[in-house]
């Protein structure tokens, strides 16, 4: 497993190779300013009755799960997080829903956890025992929206509190946590709640994600955004070019230059970039370029190695456009997601129970999340569960579209129930969570 440096990896980055005279110190953008936490009013709820922790658990053949009111605030939250797409922070009315509709249901919800806005945390006890956190992530993407699913993972996450809380006078001692985390797709919401201290005392987490199959596990890689910033000086571009200095020049340099790294990278990293701003006019030679960069890698390590010789091939770019170049590494860096053999076992025993079969293995579709952060300070799943057609891409228009249809209303509840099922086995059967937990220390 990677190696975690001192104090944790979304901090000072390893220097850059040599600068030389082209670039500024590498700067860290600040994190958000930090809120104190509310708690929500709650639905008043009789007394837990004794439990009886039992491996077969209740939900499995008596289905309590969902009232139909359920089913239709959990499709409806989906629908409408869905139709009101919110950026990262931004999530509020997000945030509001689900924690309203947490707390209809008798969990205490407190919101601005961890000192973020739009994070919140419902909690359901039952007496001593383990904690366990179900998460929620709902944020949107700029320019299409819930083109990742997040709608889906937010009100699945609901769902399974609410199926435990059902069922709550019959589940054995302990804690169920469902986690609102913002910011998954630019922000890092997840790895500032680990920073703040959210995840201290708890046992595992878990969390789905719609895809276009179900998979119990898929590699997640670390990532760190950076942006540069070159400097040149403007000219008229047919009257007096030769005075000018074209910072759009270094950018598209640094491109070429990025483009020519991949033949030397590994298959499991990943470099990809946008120009952010090059130019005010055809006429004009471009004072300012900015770039902002995501680079990936299987570890920490490899991360590290790889955006040294993306920040090398900026800095070579604008020496030789004699540009100035500011590099901002962004403080949010997604840590790659430490697998739970143990905990995946525990999902796959329930995968029938909820109406799910794993799908065929992709390997070569490696994304990034925050989770990682997650999974480097507690015993982790983040299961892959079909809401679209088999081979429908995320990020793009038709996974959107996919992410309110019929399909993802039945992978929205499939997924609420395995999520329910396996925290149930969890609390139920102390051996098993000490597997995880020897597991997860083992690495």
């Amino acid at each position: 497993m990677d190696a975690r440096p001192s104090g944790r990896a979304c901090g000072p980055v390893p220097p850059p190779l040599g600068a030389s005279g082209t670039s500024d110190p590498v700067p860290t953008a600040p994190r958000r300013p930090r809120k104190k936490a509310r708690v929500l009013p709650c639905a008043d709820r009789a007394p837990h009755g004794a439990r009886e922790p039992t491996r077969g658990w209740l939900m499995k053949t008596a289905t309590p799960s969902f009232t139909a009111a359920d089913v239709e605030e959990m499709v409806a939250t989906r629908r409408d997080l869905h139709a009101h797409p919110e950026l990262a922070f931004e999530e509020r009315r997000a945030c509001g829903w689900i924690g309203e509709f947490l707390a209809a249901q008798g969990f205490r919800v407190e919101t601005g956890v961890g000192g973020v806005e739009t994070a919140f945390r419902a909690s359901l006890e039952t007496g001593p025992g383990p904690t366990l956190a179900i998460l929620c992530e709902y944020d949107a993407l700029p320019g299409i929206g819930h083109a990742c699913g997040h709608n889906v993972i937010a009100a699945a996450g609901a769902g399974a509190g609410v199926a435990l809380m059902a069922v709550r006078d019959r589940l054995p001692g302990g804690r169920i946590q469902v986690i609102g985390t913002p910011a998954e797709e630019r922000g890092g919401g997840k790895g500032v709640l680990v920073d703040a201290g959210v995840f201290e005392g708890v046992d595992g987490a878990m969390m789905i994600h719609g895809f276009d199959r179900t998979l119990l596990h898929q590699d997640l890689l670390g990532v760190v955004r950076v942006t540069f910033e070159w400097a040149g000086r403007a000219a008229h571009a047919s009257v007096d070019p030769w005075e000018g200095v074209n910072a759009l020049d270094a950018c598209v340099e640094t491109f070429n230059a990025v483009a020519m790294l991949r033949q030397q990278m590994r298959p499991d990293c990943r470099i990809h970039g946008v120009i952010a701003e090059g130019g005010a006019a055809a006429n004009i030679i471009p004072e300012r370029a900015v770039a902002d960069f995501n680079v990936r890698g299987p570890s920490l390590e490899a991360m590290w190695a790889l955006y040294r010789r993306v920040v090398a091939a900026a800095e070579g770019a604008a020496r030789a456009t004699s540009t100035r170049l500011t590099a901002t590494q962004h403080p949010d860096v997604y840590e790659p997601l430490r697998r739970n053999q143990a905990l995946n076992d525990v999902f796959a025993g329930n995968l029938t129970a909820a109406g799910l079969a794993e799908g065929p293995p992709a390997p070569d579709r490696v994304a990034s999340s925050d989770i990682g952060n997650v999974s480097q300070v507690t015993p982790t799943i983040h299961a892959w569960v079909a809401i679209a057609p088999l081979g429908t891409a995320i990020h793009t228009r038709e996974f959107a579209a996919a992410a309110v249809a019929p399909a993802a209303r039945a992978g929205l509840l499939a997924g609420a129930k395995l999520m329910a099922f396996s925290a149930a086995d969890l609390l139920a059967d102390p051996s098993r969570l000490a597997a995880v937990k020897e597991e997860f220390l083992r690495r």
